[in-house]
Protein backbone atom coordinates (compact mmCIF):
# COMPACT_ATOMS: atom_id res chain seq x y z
CA UNK A 1 0.00 0.00 0.00
CA UNK A 2 1.71 3.41 -0.64
CA UNK A 3 2.77 5.55 2.12
CA UNK A 4 3.86 9.11 2.48
CA UNK A 5 6.11 11.00 4.58
CA UNK A 6 5.65 15.28 4.64
CA UNK A 7 8.47 16.90 6.62
CA UNK A 8 8.44 20.47 7.05
CA UNK A 9 11.43 23.12 7.65
CA UNK A 10 11.96 26.57 7.92
CA UNK A 11 14.83 28.12 5.99
CA UNK A 12 17.60 30.47 7.32
CA UNK A 13 16.98 33.90 5.62
CA UNK A 14 19.39 33.98 2.29
CA UNK A 15 20.04 29.98 3.03
CA UNK A 16 16.86 28.79 0.51
CA UNK A 17 18.68 28.18 -2.91
CA UNK A 18 21.45 26.47 -0.50
CA UNK A 19 18.29 23.37 0.88
CA UNK A 20 16.85 23.05 -2.87
CA UNK A 21 20.22 22.47 -4.21
CA UNK A 22 20.49 19.75 -1.32
CA UNK A 23 17.77 17.89 -3.06
CA UNK A 24 18.24 18.58 -6.93
CA UNK A 25 20.24 16.40 -9.32
CA UNK A 26 18.90 13.16 -7.64
CA UNK A 27 20.55 14.24 -4.47
CA UNK A 28 17.40 12.51 -2.78
CA UNK A 29 16.44 9.85 -5.22
CA UNK A 30 16.04 7.12 -1.92
CA UNK A 31 15.23 3.44 -3.02
CA UNK A 32 11.56 2.97 -2.61
CA UNK A 33 10.80 6.91 -3.32
CA UNK A 34 8.16 6.56 -6.41
CA UNK A 35 7.85 10.93 -6.39
CA UNK A 36 8.85 13.72 -4.07
CA UNK A 37 8.32 17.24 -4.18
CA UNK A 38 9.20 20.38 -2.31
CA UNK A 39 6.24 23.11 -1.96
CA UNK A 40 6.95 26.62 -0.56
CA UNK A 41 4.20 27.12 2.22
CA UNK A 42 4.97 30.58 3.18
CA UNK A 43 8.22 33.15 3.89
CA UNK A 44 11.12 30.49 4.25
CA UNK A 45 8.73 27.82 4.73
CA UNK A 46 8.78 24.59 2.88
CA UNK A 47 7.57 20.83 2.93
CA UNK A 48 8.84 17.85 1.38
CA UNK A 49 6.19 15.45 0.39
CA UNK A 50 7.11 11.86 -0.58
CA UNK A 51 5.04 8.97 -1.93
CA UNK A 52 6.65 5.60 -1.10
CA UNK A 53 6.17 2.41 -2.83
CA UNK A 54 5.44 0.83 1.20
CA UNK A 55 6.01 1.38 4.37
CA UNK A 56 8.68 -1.01 4.12
CA UNK A 57 10.68 1.39 1.40
CA UNK A 58 10.04 4.52 3.60
CA UNK A 59 11.92 2.77 6.42
CA UNK A 60 14.44 1.29 3.84
CA UNK A 61 15.53 4.77 3.09
CA UNK A 62 15.49 6.72 6.56
CA UNK A 63 19.43 6.23 6.82
CA UNK A 64 19.89 7.49 3.32
CA UNK A 65 17.58 10.38 4.20
CA UNK A 66 19.07 11.27 7.60
CA UNK A 67 22.21 11.09 5.50
CA UNK A 68 20.51 13.52 3.11
CA UNK A 69 19.51 15.90 6.07
CA UNK A 70 22.39 16.05 7.35
CA UNK A 71 24.29 18.13 4.29
CA UNK A 72 21.62 20.95 4.88
CA UNK A 73 20.86 21.05 8.39
CA UNK A 74 23.05 24.29 8.73
CA UNK A 75 20.47 25.91 6.69
CA UNK A 76 17.77 25.12 9.36
CA UNK A 77 16.07 27.58 11.67
CA UNK A 78 14.54 25.65 14.86
CA UNK A 79 10.70 25.45 14.81
CA UNK A 80 10.36 25.28 18.54
CA UNK A 81 8.26 23.49 20.98
CA UNK A 82 10.93 20.85 21.18
CA UNK A 83 10.48 19.89 17.45
CA UNK A 84 14.34 20.51 16.64
CA UNK A 85 14.84 21.71 12.75
CA UNK A 86 12.19 19.04 11.36
CA UNK A 87 8.61 18.12 11.64
CA UNK A 88 8.13 14.65 10.05
CA UNK A 89 4.93 12.45 9.65
CA UNK A 90 4.29 9.50 7.76
CA UNK A 91 1.64 6.91 7.32
CA UNK A 92 -0.04 4.56 4.85
CA UNK A 93 -3.14 5.62 2.70
CA UNK A 94 -5.96 5.23 4.05
CA UNK A 95 -8.71 6.69 1.02
CA UNK A 96 -7.48 7.89 -2.72
CA UNK A 97 -9.40 10.94 -3.51
CA UNK A 98 -9.36 10.31 -7.23
CA UNK A 99 -10.66 6.48 -7.20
Amino acid sequence: MATFNVVRFRIKPGREAEFLDAHRQGKANWPGLARGHIIKTGDHAYCLIGEWEDLAALKGARDQMIATLGSFRDTLEDLGNGLGVTDAVSGEVVLDLRA
